[in-house]
């Protein structure tokens, strides 16, 4: 067995002739709802955050943030579920 480094061509190939094959892919993992967390942000990005926040008219940063996060958080899921289907769609 070599440790030969795969290209990123090789590797999608890989991946597109197993999409369709449960077999070859591991148990999905589950996750949890994690307790609130606090966040350190740098002064300088809290402060351009802050600014933000009250240009948006939010009660406050926090509450600005978490709808910054929750939109990015659901960008990125919609772009990995698009990427899997077109890989899935190539594969079929």
């Amino acid at each position: 067995m070599t440790n030969k480094k795969l290209t990123s061509k090789e590797i999608d190939r890989i991946v597109i002739a197993q999409a369709n094959d449960d077999s070859a892919w591991e148990e999905p993992v589950k996750a949890q709802r994690a307790k609130p967390a606090s966040l350190t942000l740098p002064a300088e990005l809290a402060a351009r955050a802050a600014f933000l926040a009250r240009l948006h008219r939010t009660n406050n940063v926090e509450e600005w943030l978490t709808h910054i996060i929750q939109e990015r958080v659901e960008l990125e899921e919609a772009a990995f579920a698009g990427a899997r289907q077109a890989l899935i769609s190539k594969a079929g």
